[in-house]
């Protein structure tokens, strides 16, 4: 795999500049690969070859647009294995989440544009009109570290099959999966200027896309703070954004729900990808009569946590991605204690183990005004908080400055849908339902904007005109 050149316009090239990136495992912490610290003027190149190529690709019969996207699937899916052990290593996600979810969604995501592109309504009669979806145009693609082959490929199969051109900018933290989808992009015969990858930092390379004024489009993943940031800079030339941002997901468990249950499902989701999913539900919401119970439970589930090498067949929480994010975290847990919240299991400590790791933690008494309650941790810390009835739990779930994801546990399903449509989030499940990578994925409030995955997921990448007739 080549990880020392960037891909624009269909051949791997040099970077303008001359330095690099390490990327470190974060078991290890040791250096494992690096890749080109690209510049403003690599951002410029790849976008002048993605609109070079646009209109010839846009120009391609949707039936081709599909077969392409079909043959990357079955690629990823022969090279699973190597994804897997590749992002294990990047990124610290165990080996069986590596292979099961890491490596196995965008395989899943590029076979399903079939009968998605399929099914579209990519022309309709409404009166005397003919309203067509057109694509989109060149899109900038800026990509998080915490699921990195994933990300990518909800942006770039559906943006293909639109019939867009893209650049892609991948996490400098955990680029490397990216590089395998790159390779397989070519070698399936993509014409040059198509699909172009630029790796750097965000404040180089992400706002060079951003601003730049053929880039008709951006779809950013990753805080918020930096999606405030992608917003502003785009915004001068009034360009499309859509914007998959941060979370603090509430998670509310209904008097009548199994305890053991929806405690043990909600610390899991909670957990998921140590804590580095945007999605997780990291606010368990609980009677507060029931409260000592759920302490008791939480504590048992979360002591018997294996934390340790991804590679080892026992470890279900591996380190986190860097040591700024472990630091971060741990910050987070002081605070949390220092604010008052009470410290279940878990802390600060590092657990005796090299990498970057942060040891399962549950507080208990949190209240929605601390910052555990308000701020998007991104690691393996869950905030319990008690309610006194329905309605103060969907006050507090709504409390957010986010709304991104939520879950419902209840031993009456309908009261349990009751109580979702309450919830003012983009996806909720009801008692640990599983996630559907079909369903449309995206937020409200400071979560951000637009949708991915699904069909929605590629009308994202369409514009709509009206032809009178």
């Amino acid at each position: 795999m080549n990880t020392d050149q960037l891909y624009i316009g269909g051949r791997w090239v040099p970077s303008t500049g001359d330095t690099t990136i390490d990327v470190v495992n974060p078991y290890t912490e040791e250096v494992f690969a690096t890749v080109p610290a690209g510049t403003a003027a690599d951002a410029d190149a790849a976008v002048a070859a993605a609109r070079a190529a646009f209109d010839g690709w846009a120009a391609t019969p949707l039936a081709d647009r599909i077969a392409v996207c079909t043959e990357v699937s079955l690629r990823l899916q022969e090279r699973a294995e190597e994804i897997a052990v590749l992002i294990a290593t990047e990124m610290g996600s165990p080996l069986p989440f590596a292979a099961g979810v890491q490596a196995a969604l965008p395989a899943a995501t590029f076979a399903s544009m079939q009968h998605l592109a399929e099914d579209l309504p990519w022309e309709q009669r409404i009166g005397n009109s003919m309203v067509v979806r057109e694509p989109a145009g060149v899109v900038a693609a800026i990509t998080p570290w915490n699921y990195p082959l994933h990300q990518v490929a909800a942006k770039v199969a559906p943006a293909l099959v639109a019939g867009c051109t893209i650049v892609v900018k991948p996490s400098e933290v955990a680029p490397l999966s990216a590089f395998v989808l790159a390779g397989i992009l070519h070698d399936v015969g993509l014409p040059p200027g198509v699909f172009n990858l630029v790796t750097g930092y965000g404040d180089v390379v992400g706002e060079a896309l951003a601003g730049h004024p053929d880039v008709d489009m951006v779809s950013f993943t990753g805080s918020t703070r930096a999606g405030r940031r992608v917003s502003e800079v785009a915004a001068a030339t009034v360009k499309r954004v859509a914007v998959e941002l941060g979370g603090k997901s509430a998670n509310i468990i209904l008097d009548d729900a199994d305890l053991k249950q929806a405690v043990a499902d909600g610390i899991a989701k909670c957990y998921l990808n140590s804590g580095q999913t945007c999605s997780a539900l990291t606010r368990m919401l609980v009677p507060r009569a029931a409260l000592p119970v759920v302490e008791e439970i939480a504590a048992a589930v979360a002591e018997q946590i294996t934390v340790g090498d991804p590679f080892d067949a026992g470890t279900a929480l591996g380190p986190l991605v860097s040591a700024a994010q472990r630091d971060r975290v741990r910050d987070y847990i002081a605070r949390g204690e220092a604010e008052g919240a009470r410290l279940v299991c878990g802390g600060a400590s590092p657990p005796n183990t090299k990498g970057y790791f942060v040891r399962p933690t549950v507080f208990s008494d949190v209240t929605p005004e601390m910052t555990i309650a308000r701020e998007e941790i991104f690691g393996p810390v869950l905030a319990i908080l008690p309610y006194d009835d329905e309605d103060d739990a969907v006050r507090i779930a709504n409390a957010s400055d986010y709304g991104l994801a939520g879950g419902v546990w209840s031993g009456d399903r309908d009261r349990a849908v009751r109580v979702a449509r309450r919830l003012r989030t983009g996806q909720v499940e009801i008692n640990g339902a599983v996630f559907n990578p079909l369903a449309p994925f995206g937020g409200y409030k400071q979560s951000g904007h637009g949708r991915e995955l699904g069909p929605y997921g590629i009308l994202e990448f369409t514009q709509v005109k009206s032809i009178q007739l």
